[in-house]
């Protein structure tokens, strides 16, 4: 079994949803994926993480994205410095954009935002700052409900990501 699933199994509860809130800053769903321990292994982990996410709520989604740097920027409201670190690694490939991309998409996150009334969220793992912004057009194209889906959708993704990351030794 993964050493660090291993004792975060054994830890206190608290410490056991310390750790989650790294990997998704939703206090609910930390908690109660945490109360469900032990886990047998990372698959199990990893199964129950988008079952308790399924039940999660607006509120919820919206506290996790909270902790999301806008895409182009390095600083989030209420993240960890271990979640920031991911986010940073996540769109890294914005740190290689030309100033006019940049400013497009500063440009459509603060649309996205006054649309939406939360930060614009896309899983960045393995995605340019070009593909980003056209998702960013895309989007901005919904309809609140749709779109707080899909962001919840892509919270998913990017927490089961940071998960893996999470335990690797």
């Amino acid at each position: 079994m993964n050493p660090i699933l291993t004792a975060w199994n054994t830890g206190s509860p608290d410490a056991a949803s310390a750790t989650l809130l790294h990997c998704c800053a939703a206090t609910r769903w930390a908690n109660a994926l945490a109360s469900q321990r032990p886990f047998a292994n990372e698959d199990a982990l990893f199964k129950a993480a988008d079952l308790v996410w399924a039940t999660m709520q607006e509120q919820d989604w919206l506290q996790a994205f909270q902790a999301h740097p806008r895409i182009g920027e390095r600083k989030a409201d209420t993240a960890t410095t271990q979640s920031k670190q991911w986010s940073s690694q996540e769109q890294s490939s914005v740190g290689h954009a030309q100033a006019e991309l940049l400013a497009e998409l500063s440009t459509g996150n603060r649309l996205y935002e006054e649309l939406f009334g939360f930060t614009y969220i896309v899983c960045a793992t393995g995605k340019s700052a070009e593909e980003m912004l056209q998702i960013l057009r895309r989007r901005l194209n919904s309809d609140r409900e749709t779109e707080l889906l899909e962001a919840a959708e892509q919270q998913r993704q990017i927490t089961q990501i940071r998960l893996r990351k999470w335990l690797q030794p």
